[in-house]
């Protein structure tokens, strides 16, 4: 039987109602396009296009702050290399003096390893890709490293993801956590890390201690690191586990602009020279002073700068999240767009051809 939605002059008792034709229903043949798989009413159509459309002002909201953030976060990282680095390199040639004089320096002494402490630095908050997951999964990879060498682990995890992660998966070895605050990193952040550190380490509680962070190298790439932050090397680079150098020798500035109305990248590269003292330099103080006040400065500067690298490489995560969110909700409108009209025109045509056949039923 052959019904309409809307309210005819056509009843069930029409004698000619035999001769009336079956409703033609309009489904448009479309096997590569996923709005086929559509199946819903008009007003619900219609809603789930008003909840893209505000999905997508979220989602563009974020990624503008992310952007607007992501210049700061940046800006701390390289104006804060070249001050680390240098502060290393002085180090080195202060170690080097003082191992002439037989000078007993506690952060530089290489004991036999039985313990390990793991800083992980990890994100505050989510969207943003797949960045605390892969900073997660290389922590998770590493204990299990230590726990096949036989190593004792003891684990400092740094920002709100990784301490949820931990404690829900019920981790033996977490020996504290530590939540950053709601803005950058200071120095002040850096100290509270940096003394619990320095006392593991001169109590001889650990042997050796790690920081996993992830290194910031561009807007679209960071990748997850492990440096070896205690005992400090004698030479005086920063270098992973495995003894790979993580400093960056060439920097590659980007700067956020607008162009013709859209937002671009530009790229300006920042050399990091690293010159070593003379020679013939001499030290009024001895070089245990120096190295006692020096000390505690370099590791608070290395832990602030996982840190800033930790939060630059989020925020650029969050940027290109939101930015391909934005580009999902904009394609998915497109496609519920088109569904809408589609169903409309059908459902106008049914209506057109109700209204032909019933007039040419009365005559």
């Amino acid at each position: 039987m052959w019904a309409s939605s809307k309210p005819s002059f056509l009843n069930t008792h029409n004698p000619f109602s035999q001769f009336q034709p079956d409703p033609i229903h309009i489904h448009p043949y479309a096997p590569h396009s996923k709005a086929s798989s559509i199946q819903c009413g008009l007003r619900e159509i219609k809603n789930r296009i008003d909840s893209v459309k505000n999905t997508q002002k979220i989602t563009e909201a974020m990624k503008l702050v992310a952007a607007a953030k992501v210049r700061r976060a940046q800006e701390a990282v390289i104006n804060g290399r070249p001050f680390s680095e240098t502060l290393a390199q002085v180090l080195y040639d202060i170690n080097e003096q003082a191992q002439l004089d037989d000078v007993d320096v506690p952060l530089t002494n290489v004991r036999p390893v039985k313990k390990v402490a793991l800083v992980v630095v990890s994100g505050d908050r989510g969207l943003c890709g797949g960045f605390n997951n892969f900073v997660l999964r290389k922590a998770e990879s590493r204990i299990a490293e230590f726990e096949n060498l036989g190593l004792e682990c003891r684990l400092i995890s740094v920002g709100k993801k990784g301490s949820l992660h931990f404690r829900r998966k019920g981790c033996e070895f977490l020996d504290r956590c530590v939540v950053g605050g709601s803005g950058f990193p200071s120095a002040k952040d850096a100290q509270v890390i940096a003394d619990d550190v320095f006392s593991l380490f001169v109590s001889e509680e650990v042997d050796k201690v790690e920081i996993l962070y992830t290194k910031f190298v561009s807007l679209i790439k960071s990748s997850p690191v492990i440096q070896t932050l205690l005992p400090i090397s004698a030479k005086g680079d920063v270098c992973d586990a495995n003894g790979n150098c993580v400093d960056a020798s060439e920097d590659e500035f980007f700067r956020l602009t607008t162009k013709e109305g859209k937002l671009t990248v530009e790229r300006d590269k920042m050399g990091v020279s690293g010159k070593g003292l003379l020679p013939n330099m001499q030290f009024e103080q001895d070089p245990v002073q120096i190295l006692d006040a020096m000390m505690p400065l370099y590791l608070n500067s290395q832990i602030l700068k996982a840190l800033q690298e930790s939060l630059a490489s989020e925020l650029a995560a969050r940027m290109n999240a939101m930015s391909n969110a934005t580009d999902n909700a904009v394609e998915l409108k497109k496609e519920l767009s088109n569904k809408y009209n589609r169903e409309r025109q059908a459902k106008i045509t049914n209506e057109i051809l109700e209204i032909v056949a019933g007039a040419e039923a009365m005559l």
